[in-house]
C-alpha cells in the first residue's frame, strides 16, 4: 500500500477549485469535455458536493435538448458523464444516449484487422487503420464500464479486446514504453515516440481494469493488462523529472514537462498499489499541485496532438491554455489521492 503524505483539506480544496473552472469552461460534446467531466464526475463521487452533480445535469440536460453531434470514438468518451448521471438521478434519457454510444461502437464504428477500434475522430475516415492509445481511454474504457455493469459478457470481451491490441500495437517490449500510434496498413508506429500523455491513457485506464472487474483474473486478457501495466510503469518511474513530472516526448531532455500525462501517469500509480511507486507519487503530487493555480486552472498542459511527423511537432504544441483533459485527469488523480 501506497504510504503518501497530503493534506487532505488542501485536496479537497484544490478539487473544488479545479471542478469549478473546469465546469465554468464551456465545453463542446466531444473528448475534451468528455475526459473533463469524467474527472468532474470523479470529483462528485469524492466530495459527495451536490452543486456539482447540479451542475452537470443543468449542462447536459441544455445540450440534450438543443441537439447532440454525431458519434466518433472521440465524442464516446462522453460516455462516462452519463454513467454517472444515469446512476445519480436514475434518469433514463441519460442512459439511452450512453446505450446509443455502445451500440455505435458495437456496430458501426471503423474496425480493423482483429476487430480493433480505428480512432477516430470526426465522422470522416480521418486515419485508416489506425489505433492511437486515445482510444482505450475514449472507448474501450466506457465499453467495460458498461459491459460490467451490465454484466454483458460479449461487451467485456470487446473492451478487453481492445486493450490486448492497443497493448500489442502500441508498448514497446524492449522499453516497457507505449508509442503514440500505430498504422496497420503500413505496419508501423509512423514517427515512432513516447508521446507523454499516450502513455498516460494507457497506464490510467489499464489501471482500471481490476476495479471494474470482479473476476478479472477470470480474463485472460487480464494477465496481460497487468503485466503491460507493470512493465510501464517500472519504465515511467525512471523518466520522471526532477519536478516530479514527465515530459511531453518522455525520453527527451529538451521536451517540455506535461502535467495532463503527469496527472494520468501518477493516478495509475496509485491505482496500481504497488508500495515502491510511493516516492514517486509523492513528488508528483507536489509537482502537479505546483501548475494549479488560485483560480483552478491546470496549467503546462499541451494542446491537441495528432501523431505528428517529427520531435519537433511534438516540443511545439502549445500548452499556454486551459485544455479539458488536463483539468480531468488532475481531478481523477486528485480523486484517486483522496478514495
Amino acid at each position: 500500500m501506497l504510504q503518501v503524505k497530503y493534506d487532505r483539506e488542501e485536496i479537497l480544496q484544490v478539487i473544488d477549485r479545479v471542478t469549478k473552472k473546469t465546469l465554468d469552461m464551456d465545453l463542446t460534446w466531444d473528448w475534451p469535455c468528455g475526459v473533463a467531466y469524467y474527472g468532474v464526475s470523479r470529483a462528485y463521487q469524492t466530495t459527495g458536493n451536490q452543486e456539482i452533480l447540479d451542475r452537470l445535469v443543468k449542462w447536459a440536460d441544455e445540450y440534450i435538448e438543443l441537439g447532440l453531434p454525431s458519434w466518433t470514438v472521440n465524442t464516446c468518451a462522453m460516455g462516462h458523464m452519463l454513467i454517472t448521471l444515469y446512476e445519480e438521478t436514475g434518469d433514463q434519457k441519460y442512459w439511452d444516449i450512453a446505450m446509443s454510444k455502445v451500440d455505435y461502437l458495437q456496430n458501426h464504428a471503423l474496425r480493423f484487422g482483429d476487430n480493433v477500434l480505428q480512432h477516430t475522430v470526426s465522422v470522416a475516415n480521418d486515419f485508416p487503420e489506425q489505433a492511437w492509445a486515445d482510444t482505450l481511454f475514449m472507448a474501450a474504457f466506457f465499453l467495460l464500464r458498461v459491459g460490467s455493469k451490465l454484466k454483458d459478457e460479449a461487451m467485456i470481451q470487446d473492451a478487453l479486446n481492445q486493450y490486448y491490441w492497443h497493448i500489442k500495437y502500441l508498448q514497446d517490449p524492449s522499453t516497457g514504453l507505449w508509442y503514440h500510434g500505430y498504422n496497420n496498413v503500413n505496419k508501423d508506429h509512423m514517427s515512432g515516440f513516447y508521446w507523454g500523455r499516450a502513455n498516460a491513457w494507457g497506464a490510467y485506464t489499464m489501471s482500471q481494469v481490476k476495479p471494474q472487474l470482479k473476476e478479472w483474473y477470470l480474463y485472460p486478457q487480464c494477465m496481460d493488462v497487468e503485466c503491460s501495466l507493470r512493465d510501464q510503469l517500472a519504465a515511467l518511474k525512471l523518466l520522471q523529472t526532477e519536478n516530479g513530472l514527465w515530459r511531453t516526448v518522455l525520453d527527451d531532455a529538451e521536451s517540455y514537462e506535461e502535467v495532463s500525462a503527469s496527472s494520468g501517469i501518477a493516478a495509475a500509480m496509485i491505482n496500481n498499489g504497488n508500495p515502491l511507486h510511493t516516492k514517486y507519487v509523492q513528488k508528483a503530487l507536489e509537482g502537479i499541485l505546483q501548475n494549479i493555480s488560485e483560480d483552478g486552472r491546470v496549467l503546462g498542459v499541451s494542446g491537441g496532438t495528432a501523431v505528428m511527423k517529427d520531435r519537433d511537432g511534438y516540443r511545439n504544441i502549445p500548452k499556454d491554455w486551459i485544455q479539458g483533459w488536463g483539468q480531468g485527469l488532475t481531478l481523477a488523480f486528485l480523486s484517486d489521492m483522496l478514495r
